[in-house]
């Protein structure tokens, strides 16, 4: 965490903790993606289904951007989890005939709370990855001196 040291604490693990969700993400696609063969989510439509696989490659991505602190991780990493939330509504609620409570519901669940807990941290990481603004010399440049 070289890149956050002058943040506070909470905001330092609240980094850790979304980095290591987003990776586990990536790894649990991964592993959906091997163990279909290539075909994962039979049952979505093709658009929801490119859209999870899709997340093999913006989740590592949100998570090393957040990680070296740039603004379009913030951006990524909220984007998403909060679509994430969304399709994962979609496929176990509109795409899933199951009744009653099942393991994706539960996980669509944790997915909802983790995305809210990501927004409501948003500007604090927002204004933690500003760049920093440009000193203003107190001494003119050669160009701008009169003589």
């Amino acid at each position: 965490m070289r890149r956050w040291p002058q943040q506070p604490r909470w905001l330092r693990v609240a980094v850790v903790v979304l980095v290591l969700l987003l990776f586990y993400g990536t790894a649990v696609h991964v592993a959906q993606l091997l163990t279909a063969r290539g075909q994962p989510y039979p049952a979505l439509p093709a658009w929801l289904r490119l859209y999870f696989v899709s997340l093999t490659l913006l989740d590592p991505l949100a998570a090393v951007l957040l990680l070296r602190r740039h603004r379009v991780g913030v951006l990524l990493t909220v984007g998403v989890l909060v679509t994430d939330a969304a399709a994962n509504t979609l496929a176990n609620y509109a795409f899933d005939d199951a009744t009653g409570v099942t393991a994706g519901r539960f996980g669509q669940a944790v997915i909802t709370l983790l995305a809210v807990g990501c927004l409501m941290i948003t500007p604090a990481l927002w204004r933690a990855t500003a760049s920093p603004r440009p000193r203003i010399s107190q001494t003119p440049s050669p160009r701008t001196r009169r003589t």
